[in-house]
């Protein structure tokens, strides 16, 4: 049986740009999109579905990005590649922040992105197949007890389930997986983003601040995903 071919979404507004990436994704087996404009991508999504994962512009005239970006995390849990010629540090966090996986600079070479993408994909199995730990208790909050059950891909805070993207959920997972010990920053972005990735270890540190807004009663004094200062992080399970 002919295997099914990964659908890429690519949001560009330079037509060379988009053309290349579009030759180079289809010559990789990949079956692709594009959109000109974020309100078009939007759209395709709404009409089309999500495509197995997303490569973003961060200019792009009316609808910027960033703002592309939150609106896809609204509705949907895809991989998501940023690719920009903004390479100043805000505009990286401020691109992880509203849900990006990754971040390439322009001017890029192609398979750079096409090694990326197959390491988000890696990811992306290796969630679904990878034998998973029993429920853990992460607050014993006898009002909303906060659970994660990696076997279901879930994470509930009483009967409200709590939305995590797939980089949240498996940073929790492998946090939880050695509760009480301390993780490093290189430790995680090895085993989370796998070693396609050829970024620096402060991605760690955004996806944490984003994990913490969503599973701490207050992300500025975190109880559950500490910091041990120069070391990493530490999961404290909450008794």
């Amino acid at each position: 049986m002919t295997p099914v071919a990964a659908k890429v979404l690519i949001v560009e507004d330079d037509d060379r740009i988009r053309a290349a990436l579009r030759l180079a994704l289809e010559d990789e087996g990949y079956e692709v999109t594009e959109a000109a404009d974020a309100e078009t991508a939007l759209g395709r999504l709404h009409r089309h579905g999500a495509p197995d994962v997303m490569i973003v512009d961060l200019m792009l005239g009316e609808m910027d990005g960033f703002t592309c970006i939150r609106q896809v995390r609204h509705e949907h849990d895809l991989p998501i590649i940023v690719v920009s010629a903004r390479d100043d540090t805000h505009d990286v966090v401020a691109a992880l922040e509203a849900g990006a996986d990754d971040y390439v600079t322009k001017p890029f070479e192609i398979k750079e992105i096409t090694a990326r993408l197959r390491a988000l994909r890696r990811r992306a199995r290796a969630a679904v197949v990878t034998e998973p730990p029993p429920e853990v208790v992460l607050d014993a909050d006898p009002a909303a007890p906060l659970v994660l059950s990696a076997g279901s891909g879930t994470v509930r805070r009483g009967d409200a389930q709590v939305h995590l993207t797939l980089t949240e959920f498996r940073l929790l997972c492998e946090l939880a997986g050695e509760a009480g010990l301390v993780l490093s920053r290189s430790t995680l972005l090895e085993r989370v983003w796998d070693r396609g990735f050829f970024g620096d270890e402060r991605i760690v540190d955004v996806h944490i601040r984003r994990l913490r807004t969503k599973i701490e009663k207050d992300p500025a004094d975190p109880r559950i995903v500490v910091t041990v200062r120069g070391l990493g992080y530490r999961l404290d399970a909450q008794r």
